[in-house]
């Protein structure tokens, strides 16, 4: 497998979105995660990899995941996933909060909503979508057993987690997602979330396992 990992500006909110590439060595299929800006430097990387977009996966549908979104559709093709909740989102600023980025929203239509458990292949390689609301209400991460990885857009950032005063955001509900869905894994597995740093489950749990005496 390769995974490279691209620092994407977003210009008005001086942010910077971490997306992934992950391509399949063998059948050269890709999936891009959370294309949030930048999107030439996106599709230059697909090239530099000969990659074959089959998947752009959404971890949420806030403008800074979702900037580069229509774009990257329209010169690499490749199936858009997100999950039900977050997918009238693409069409709703109010809610992708594109109108604070001062971008446009992709206003393109889900290939497909999927759901906690679905099974997602690239390749040989198989991801494991895990529903995680709280930062939005149709948060997903992307787990790879296989390689010990994990996805996480904002739900989970090296030693913090996600904002949860935004439209459809919720403390318990990320809480929940974090403690029961995340931290569950293997203590080796590589979180890569979209902001900052990556991870690891073991360096994060004593995180909560401290807040876990507070009331959320």
């Amino acid at each position: 497998m390769i995974l490279k990992k691209l620092k994407l500006f977003v210009e008005h909110e001086n942010l910077v979105t971490n997306c992934y590439i992950i391509v399949d060595e063998d059948t050269k299929e890709a999936m891009v995660i959370d294309p949030g800006a930048e999107a030439p430097k996106i599709i230059e990387m697909l090239d530099i990899l000969e990659a074959n977009l089959k998947y752009i996966f959404l971890t949420h549908c806030h403008a800074d995941h979702i900037g580069a979104l229509d774009t990257l559709k329209e010169v690499k093709g490749g199936k858009i996933l997100i999950s039900r909740e977050d997918s009238i989102g693409l069409y709703d600023p109010a809610i992708s909060l594109t109108y604070y980025t001062e971008t446009h929203n992709p206003e393109l239509e889900a290939d497909s909503r999927v759901d906690d458990g679905d099974l997602i292949h690239i390749g040989n390689i198989e991801f494991r979508v895990i529903a995680t609301p709280g930062h939005t209400k149709g948060g997903l991460c992307l787990y790879c057993p296989s390689e010990d990885m994990i996805f996480t857009g904002d739900t989970i950032f090296s030693g913090s987690w996600g904002r949860t005063d935004l439209p459809t955001g919720n403390i318990e509900e990320i809480m929940d997602s974090i403690t029961n869905k995340i931290l569950v894994l293997p203590a080796n597995t590589i979180i890569y979330p979209g902001h900052g740093k990556s991870t690891m489950i073991k360096e994060e749990k004593p995180i909560y396992f401290e807040l876990r005496k507070k009331d959320f």
